[in-house]
C-alpha cells in the first residue's frame, strides 16, 4: 500500500487521497482576453514528466485540505508533501523522502 503524508494528519493510506492535478498552475488574470486555443491550453493542457512531478492533492476522507506533493512518476515515491501556498521545494528527486 502506498503511504502519502497529509501536511496536517501525518502519514496516511493512499486510499484517503484522491488526485488534484497538476500542481502551480496560475489562472490567468482576464480569461475573457484569451484566445480559444490558449483557454484550452489552460483547461487541459498539462505538462506529463518522466520523473519528479509537482502534484495537488486533496486528503478526502480526513482533514479534506489540499496539499502538494512532488512525487516520482517512474517508481511512483511521493519525495516530499508541502502545504498550498507554499513554493515548490527544490529538490531534485534523487534523494529524500516522504516526510
Amino acid at each position: 500500500m502506498l503511504i502519502i503524508t497529509c501536511p496536517w494528519c501525518g502519514a496516511r493510506p493512499e486510499v484517503e487521497f484522491r488526485y488534484g492535478g497538476e500542481a502551480h498552475i496560475a489562472r490567468p488574470a482576464d480569461p475573457s482576453a484569451l484566445t480559444d486555443q490558449e483557454w484550452a491550453d489552460f483547461l487541459y493542457n498539462r505538462t506529463n514528466p518522466k520523473g519528479l512531478h509537482a502534484e495537488r492533492w486533496r486528503h478526502m476522507h480526513g482533514c479534506g485540505r489540499y496539499f502538494n506533493a512532488l512525487r516520482d512518476t517512474v517508481s511512483d515515491f511521493f519525495v516530499t508533501t508541502y502545504k498550498a501556498g507554499e513554493p515548490r521545494p527544490d529538490i531534485d528527486g534523487s534523494s529524500g523522502g516522504n516526510p
